[in-house]
């Protein structure tokens, strides 16, 4: 029970990565809220984590909303111990490609959801948190290496990851910590939204073959790992990062 009673609020916590840290919390003693978009969704996961965490509907990148998060989430709980800031990766309507094809359509729909969001989420919690609570950022593995079609995502997550410094020197005297978490390639629907049905086993095959721990992720492993970024174990980590990723990003495979 290392998050006994710790109350956290995890935005993209109803699908995916988020639900995974979302149900890691709860093993551990967690309680809180759980943001997402899709209703649907957010029914179903909250029901599934039982009476622990709630679910709220919200956009993370619109700041109205964003201040409905934090203030139900205090109003019901009465203190916030904990933030992951989950919520991104792709974006409805937004394009995916090189820097000669995508343009500023696509850029600002990538940067509002993976950067800006990241900012504002921050921002708008602070007010509402304890002093000497966590705050977890998620990046992504992609800011470490260059992939076809990611160079404004990857980018945004590069920002993330500087943001976690940034912010750890801001709150030093609130002693907020910050880190980032990277997931690396985990089994989540988002292989559904980018791959065509026919070929996400094919898909998912070739990156165990990538990934030197010889599987891809789960999201109980970044809920493993976000459980030790919310608890009093990490107190010694402050704007630093943890890569979850099977080694991908510093063991190469390559003969």
């Amino acid at each position: 029970m290392k998050l006994k009673n710790k109350v956290t609020v995890i935005t993209g916590g109803n699908s995916g990565i988020g639900f995974g840290i979302a149900e890691a919390f709860k093993i551990e003693g967690a309680v809180g809220t759980i943001i997402g978009r899709n209703q649907q969704n957010l029914n179903r996961s909250a029901e599934q984590l039982g009476d622990q965490f709630a679910g709220l509907p919200g956009d993370v990148t619109d700041m109205n909303d964003l201040e409905k998060i934090f203030k139900a989430t205090f109003d019901k709980f009465g203190k916030i111990d904990a933030l992951v800031v989950n919520a991104g990766g792709t974006v409805e309507g937004a394009q995916w490609g090189s820097v000669a094809d995508t343009g500023e359509v696509s850029y600002d729909k990538f940067m509002d959801l993976n950067l800006k969001s990241v900012y504002f989420t921050v921002q708008k919690a602070l007010p509402y948190m304890n002093d000497g609570s966590s705050i977890i950022l998620i990046g992504s593995t992609a800011a470490h290496r260059a992939a076809a079609g990611q160079t404004i995502y990857a980018a945004a997550k590069a920002a993330v990851v500087s943001f976690a410094r940034g912010f750890s020197l801001d709150l030093l005297e609130r002693k907020i910590r910050v880190n980032v978490l990277s997931p690396g390639t985990i089994d989540t629907p988002v292989f559904d939204k980018l791959v065509p049905a026919e070929q996400v086993t094919a898909v998912k095959k070739m990156w165990v073959d990538l990934i030197p721990a010889g599987r891809i992720g789960q999201p109980s492993d970044i809920g493993k790992a976000a459980v030790f970024l919310a608890s009093d174990e990490s107190s010694f980590f402050l704007g630093t990062e943890i890569l979850a990723d099977g080694g991908v990003t510093n063991i190469s495979l390559m003969k």
